[in-house]
């Protein structure tokens, strides 16, 4: 008989194959954020918008003087950019640093408030056009048409013209001129949305509509709704800035940028401080803005947001 062979013991099995390498899956969320961190011009200006909206936040504690003080006009007027006066006074002997504060919380108060006038409604109207489709979204876009076709800076000075001036009306007149570009937009999104797997299969389990437009399409179209609403802060800051430099928005004494450098046009060859620092304030905050929207387009990419960091 054959003689039985002995058990192969644990010490002399063969080694086992190392397992294998899962790679990493990473979320869109996490590389869209990746994505713009390596973007240093888009970082470096969200956090010079950040401290701009913390220096307007705590303008009561910051500023030096009270922004509406006017003093001894003979001893203060026109002085120029000092320790005592960083960015000079005024022809009243007003100090121009602590009016630059409080000015900012006017102009970027105004800016992002009105964006989300602009937003919310744009998304909204341009949402139910878009998934309503037909007869419905032919009326609601030459509805749009109609807007468009006014110029939009002339349609805000006839109604700034028309009723009283004030920050709360600015606001309301500046969101509802601005709200066509995201309507068109996000119509554009929902179009292509609609038509995807997870409305199908929420339309066949019987979801109804408006929680499948709520819950399901606006939020996944609301990425380049992103990048439309910083680029649009910008240009609602800068025509808050046009409307009170001509004399319409926010009217003195209340500070803001734009009636600031408008203050100080009459005296550029005397005193260029008075437009110098709250026209290079406007347009770093607009440049700033700007160079978010553009990290921002850069990270939320569809065509890039699907593959992995490298």
């Amino acid at each position: 008989m054959p003689e039985d062979k002995p058990e192969l013991s644990l010490l002399h099995q063969p080694p086992l194959l190392p397992p294998l390498a899962i790679p990493e899956v990473w979320s869109p969320f996490r590389i869209a954020r990746r994505r713009f961190i390596a973007n240093r011009l888009a970082v470096v200006a969200l956090g010079g918008i950040g401290l701009l909206y913390l220096a307007a936040l705590f303008a009561p504690w910051l500023a030096p003087y009270d922004p509406s003080a006017i003093g001894d006009v003979m001893q203060t007027r026109y002085l120029s950019p000092s320790w005592a006066h960083p960015f000079g006074t005024d022809e009243f002997g007003r100090d121009l640093f602590s009016r630059a504060l409080y000015g900012a919380r006017v102009s970027l108060s105004v800016g992002l408030l009105a964006m989300l006038v602009a937003v919310s409604l744009g998304a909204t109207y341009g949402a139910i056009a878009g998934y309503a489709g037909g007869a419905v979204d032919n009326i609601l876009m030459r509805i749009v048409d109609v807007v468009i076709a006014f110029p939009k800076f002339f349609l805000m000075l006839i109604l700034v013209g028309i009723f009283e001036a004030n920050i709360g009306l600015l606001i309301l007149i500046l969101g509802l001129t601005s709200w066509t570009d995201t309507a068109r937009l996000v119509r554009g999104e929902i179009l292509s949305l609609k038509e995807r797997e997870f409305v199908v299969a929420a339309r066949a389990l019987g979801v109804a509509r408006r929680l499948i437009l709520f819950r399901h399409l606006i939020p996944n179209a609301m990425a380049p709704v992103l990048v439309s609403a910083s680029l649009m802060i910008g240009g609602l800051i800068g025509a808050e800035a046009a409307l009170s430099f001509l004399g319409i928005g926010v009217r003195p004494p209340t500070p803001s940028w734009g009636n600031m450098v408008s203050a100080g046009q009459d005296a550029l060859l005397v005193a260029w401080w008075v437009a110098f620092f709250p026209g290079c304030l406007l347009a770093v905050t607009i440049l700033s803005f700007n160079l978010l929207a553009d990290g921002l387009l850069d990270a939320l990419n569809p065509k890039t947001i699907t593959q992995r960091f490298v």
